[in-house]
């Protein structure tokens, strides 16, 4: 996965944690984890076409989340940043070459394709039953004062 997807998850809980509603600004956002803004940008529209956050426009816009936090899953983030292909792309390697096997035996029976596509159904089940709510609740128990002091963050800058 790209780093991308890391902003992208932090960045929805900076704007879960600004609350209300509120918009900031990719400029304000990026500076909070000090990321090129340009860059980030391109991350927090990826999400905007996902209808993840949404867009706001004017002199207090910015970008605010589209959906509750219990409604956004970290498989939503990871599908909007790297797109919904599978992470393994089975080549066919398997009937190429000296080693090749007979004809109809491509990827389909290929137990390295077939073991990868079970690991990443179930890493994609995992992320898809992760919300950011759940996220947001682990960090708060965690780290206390985490959402106070992005907030204060926020408010101050």
């Amino acid at each position: 996965m790209s780093e991308g997807v890391e902003w992208a998850l932090h960045c929805c809980l900076n704007l879960a944690w600004a609350g209300g509603g509120r918009a900031l600004p990719a400029v304000k956002l990026a500076g909070y984890h000090d990321l090129p803004p340009a860059y980030l940008n391109k991350q927090l529209q990826a999400l905007a076409r996902a209808g993840i956050v949404s867009s706001v426009s004017g002199p207090k816009g910015g970008f605010r989340l589209a959906r509750e936090p219990e409604r956004i899953t970290l498989m939503d983030v990871v599908a909007a940043i790297e797109g919904p292909e599978p992470a393994f792309r089975c080549a066919d390697i398997i009937g190429r070459g000296p080693g090749a096997q007979a004809p109809g035996r491509g990827p389909e029976s290929c137990l390295i394709d077939l073991a990868m596509g079970r690991a990443e159904l179930a890493w994609r089940r995992e992320l898809a039953a992760q919300t950011l709510a759940g996220l947001m609740e682990q960090v708060e128990r965690g780290s206390p004062g985490v959402p106070g002091r992005v907030r204060r963050w926020f408010a101050d800058a």
